[in-house]
């Protein structure tokens, strides 16, 4: 993968870019006209040989050979490596939305592209499903089967061809290898991915559920995005039951899918899933069901679409490492500094929803997570609407009108944000601030390619004393 150029300026507002026109970028096609023409190679190495693999391309950081790093986020030894100044280069996190952008305009150009396929035949159509790794949905490859220069579809799962219908399509694929085995379906689901007992959780969970249903969207065919923690999953299942009572159905839920949501489906109070990934055996199970639909991540979330499916969202529900007092979340850098997680599709949902619902414990450990300012900024205050805790519902002052819907029905805890940071300061004690060096490590990108912050080599992280 290759950078093409830098972020042009910083920040400038949601709609910055709203109404702007460029040119997609495409990718360097070989011509197969012969139809004695295999694609069929019999490992790896041969697929970089035949892609014309060479330097500025390929693997490690500490030795030198990656330099730049482009990811919608990192964790564990990458995630140090990078905040300890390790990489010479840059990384540069996106969006999943963002992501598409960059490579459709060619700020990115992927020279090749690896994509794991559950099932192939031996002509490159790739699915998600019908192998013995299945994951249900090939939805971030897309835009790398559309884009890239060379594409390889890699299989544990040889089937006869055409292998139809075809997530990617083999007019996309160059080479195909098989090799023992792409991945572990049992281990797609995270502890996060399961319903919670935590009495908190459960708690922000029926708050959540009461900010939902006593605000205006929550009406017949309203849509929705949820994530999966404990508090979400929850969430969705306590919101399913009053939906049944209110004869209400929700016409859509996009993103990513867990079980929760699938039941809803089965239980015909979903219209239509459109699934970008699959969080669980049940979801991934689901992917074969009527109404339960794969969509590409450039049409779930690419800001530069003539239209997206996270601007028909009423509502989402996400949750962040830090929220502070002016709404802005942090969900990639760590309280101490360190890059811990990853952008995913929080600021593309959070722009897009209606009502935008980002829930998190008020203190994590013996982090608040309430602060006075987040260590980065992944996703802005102006796309959040209201924060839910375990003490207490915060709205943003800009959306006096969800305020007063609140007030009038009486149903949570309402508290101002600030009044939520002193709370978490009593808990805690008022953290120091992260000690950073001099040198840039990271950019977060906005969604449409405006600098949001930067990352910079980290220090020791010390706390005051409460």
């Amino acid at each position: 993968m290759r950078k093409h150029g830098k972020p042009e300026t910083d920040f400038q507002g949601n709609y910055y870019k709203d109404n702007t026109e460029f040119q997609k970028q495409g990718p360097i096609t070989k011509v197969v006209m012969n139809h004695d023409t295999s694609k069929m190679v019999s490992s790896i190495h041969e697929a970089l040989v035949k892609c014309g693999a060479h330097d500025g391309m390929v693997p490690m950081i500490e030795d030198g050979t990656i330099t730049n790093i482009q990811s919608s986020g990192v964790r564990e030894k990458i995630g140090e490596a990078i905040s300890a100044g390790k990489l010479k280069g840059l990384a540069i996190m996106r969006s999943h939305g963002g992501r598409i952008r960059a490579i459709q305009t060619g700020e990115t150009v992927i020279d090749i592209s690896f994509i794991g396929a559950p099932t192939c035949d031996d002509y490159g159509n790739c699915k998600g499903v019908g192998g013995k790794s299945d994951c249900g949905v090939l939805s971030y490859s897309f835009v790398d089967g559309n884009h890239a220069n060379k594409v390889v579809a890699v299989t544990d799962c040889l089937v006869p061809f055409p292998n139809y219908p075809a997530d990617i399509n083999m007019t996309k694929v160059d080479y195909v290898c098989v090799v023992d085995q792409i991945g572990i379906p049992e281990k797609i689901a995270s502890g996060a991915a399961k319903p919670t007992t935590d009495v908190r959780k459960l708690m922000m969970a029926d708050y959540c559920t009461q900010v939902v249903v006593n605000t205006p969207y929550f009406k017949d065919g309203f849509a929705y995005q949820t994530g999966v923690g404990g508090a979400s999953i929850a969430s969705a299942a306590s919101l399913g039951k009053i939906m049944k009572e209110r004869g209400i159905k929700m016409g859509f839920a996009v993103g990513g899918m867990s079980k929760g949501m699938c039941d809803l489906l089965d239980e015909g109070l979903v219209g239509k899933l459109l699934d970008t990934q699959d969080f669980d055996t049940s979801a991934v199970e689901s992917v074969k069901r009527p109404n339960h639909h794969r969509i590409s991540a450039g049409a779930y979330a690419n800001p530069f679409n003539k239209g997206a499916f996270v601007n028909k969202l009423d509502y989402v529900v996400l949750a962040a490492l830090e929220i502070d007092v002016n709404f802005n979340c942090n969900v990639v850098v760590g309280s101490d500094g360190v890059i811990t997680g990853a952008q995913g599709g929080h600021p593309d949902a959070a722009m897009g929803a209606k009502c935008t619902i980002v829930i998190s414990p008020l203190v994590q450990g013996r982090i608040p997570a309430i602060c006075s300012n987040v260590t980065t900024v992944t996703t802005p205050g102006e796309s959040v609407d209201i924060v839910v805790t375990d003490y207490g519902v915060a709205v943003n002052p800009a959306r006096q009108d969800l305020l007063d819907a609140l007030k009038k029905a009486n149903c949570v805890p309402l508290k101002t944000i600030e009044e939520l940071r002193d709370i978490a300061y009593s808990i805690t004690g008022e953290p120091e601030p992260v000690q950073f060096g001099d040198r840039v490590v990271g950019i977060i990108e906005g969604r449409d390619g405006t600098i949001m912050d930067v990352v910079r080599q980290v220090k020791p992280f010390t706390f005051k004393e409460a």
